[in-house]
């Protein structure tokens, strides 16, 4: 999996150093991190239902998730501030290169009639979200083990200053586009 690191050095500094005009390998934007968030309605009804989707959580990205909580108390949802309602994790460095790697060539293509990820999804400052419908797409998922389909959030966060040069070193890295 040291493919889309090494890949990144060799091919994608270049390109988007000939495509942006910068003077230093430092400017080049690169991937910062990546975080994967599953957010969770049922837990009041279903408590295992954590512990599942953190269970998943980390055969999918191979490091221990971390419990979030609500941050204030909303009536309309029956939710009360403290409470447990998702989990998350936060790749840096060769994990998320290796998340980034599978999430390209093996999971996305794995999705049902996929013609690529929106381009529309970035925030103004360069960073990406996509969501997934279903943990069933990443292979260490089996299909007889889970309670529930459940999606979650996939945030990259880069050091690039705009969307353009964002999307671009998305697009270098492997990302499909709907173009």
């Amino acid at each position: 999996m040291e493919k889309l690191r090494e890949q990144y050095e060799k091919e994608v500094i270049p390109a988007l150093m000939k495509k942006f005009n910068y003077k230093s390998v430092m400017q080049v934007p690169k991937l910062d991190k990546v975080v994967i968030n599953i957010g969770l309605g049922d837990v009041k009804e279903n408590p295992k239902a954590l512990e599942n989707a953190m269970n998943d959580l980390m055969q999918i990205t191979g490091q221990k998730p971390v419990v979030t909580k609500a941050k204030k108390s909303i009536a309309a949802f029956k939710l009360r501030e403290g409470v447990n309602i998702g989990c998350k994790v936060t790749l840096r460095k060769d994990k998320m290169y290796d998340f980034v790697y599978k999430l390209f060539n093996v999971a996305l293509p794995r999705v049902r009639d996929f013609r690529g990820v929106s381009a529309n999804s970035f925030d103004g400052r360069g960073n990406y979200s996509m969501g997934i419908k279903e943990q069933l797409i990443f292979p260490e998922i089996e299909y007889d083990k889970i309670d529930k389909l459940r999606g979650m959030d996939i945030i990259f966060v880069t050091t690039a200053n705009t969307d353009e040069e964002a999307k671009e070193l998305l697009a270098e890295l492997g990302m499909p586009f709907n173009n």
